[in-house]
């Protein structure tokens, strides 16, 4: 057996564990060592034992990173891999964001049995999601349709969709890619009509703060572009206070030399949405994110951002 060079923590779904695993084979091929020196350690979240009731009333985006947060803090493992959208924007003392992986596709698919596009569901349609925003911007689109909570893995999720027993829900294309499924999609949704969530199809990758020769390892597979559009996203994120009980969403994107960035808030029943956009350049990324979410709050009415209600 090689030598451990690195412990990789990740929770155990399916999604999370071939994140982990693009994670560990982008540093074998970086280093220059087996993929077996940099050993993934599967550590269960509070998170994924919730499958009954929406995250928000269990607590919110840190139900996913608590436990990988200890594990890390304790040595137990040297970095730790995240979807970009489930990191919270501010993490615990002794822990840094340490960059992301090249981001993959950010949109948003239709999976559905029942019409191959959200325009052509039934009326009255039932749409699965976890998601507050995936449920806003759908309803936005088609008020008639009604949503329900829908938790679990990828596969659990287009079963449920596949067999009629729901008539569509709605995922992450590059957790589909992730897991070679792909062609299960019934429609793209993109982005002019259906914005993602902030670090959508980001892998994000958190080291601890003093940990120097971690630094260095990950320096050769740390993606800069994605590294740039997410400060944008992240710093808009941070503004807004956003928590799983506001439906938002965001994206940034590189547009030559200069960074264009999009974000949005809607009512949980889709009836208003508020949204702000703005250019500048890419060393400006936070300062653009904060721009574009201050835009938007003062325009907001009182008690739309639950967080702050």
């Amino acid at each position: 057996m090689p030598e451990i060079l690195l412990r990789i923590g990740t929770r155990g779904s399916p999604l999370a564990l071939a994140q982990a695993h693009e994670t560990q084979r982008r540093l074998a091929a970086a280093l220059g060592a087996p993929a077996q020196a940099f050993e993934i350690v599967i550590i269960k979240t509070t998170g994924d034992s919730i499958v009954d009731r929406p995250l928000a009333e269990a607590g919110g985006k840190g139900l996913f990173t608590k436990e990988i947060d200890a594990a890390q803090l304790e040595g137990r493992i040297d970095v730790a891999v995240h979807s970009g959208k489930d990191l919270p924007t501010v993490l615990p003392d002794g822990l840094r964001l340490a960059g992301f992986l090249p981001r993959e596709d950010v949109r948003d698919v239709l999976i559905s049995a029942k019409a191959a596009t959200i325009a052509g569901l039934p009326q009255g349609a039932r749409v699965g999601t976890a998601s507050l925003r995936r449920a806003a911007q759908v309803k936005r689109l088609r008020p008639d349709v009604s949503t329900e909570l829908l938790r679990g893995n990828v596969q659990r999720r287009l079963d449920k969709a596949g067999s009629g027993e729901i008539d569509a829900t709605l995922l992450a294309l590059a957790g589909l890619r992730r897991l070679g499924l792909a062609d299960r999609a019934t429609a793209i949704l993109e982005t002019d009509e259906f914005l993602p969530a902030v670090g959508q199809g980001a892998i994000a990758i958190v080291a601890r703060a003093d940990d120097a020769k971690t630094a260095a390892a990950l320096e050769g597979v740390l993606d800069r572009p994605t590294g740039v559009a997410l400060a944008a996203e992240r710093a808009f994120l941070r503004v807004l206070d956003g928590s799983c009980r506001t439906p938002i969403a965001g994206h940034a994107r590189l547009e030559g030399d200069a960074l264009f960035m999009r974000g949005m808030v809607l009512r949980t029943d889709g009836s208003e949405s508020f949204e702000a956009q703005a250019r500048g350049p890419q060393a400006d990324a936070a300062e653009l994110g904060m721009k574009v979410a201050h835009d938007i709050l003062a325009r907001l009415p009182a008690g739309v951002l639950a967080a702050h209600s």
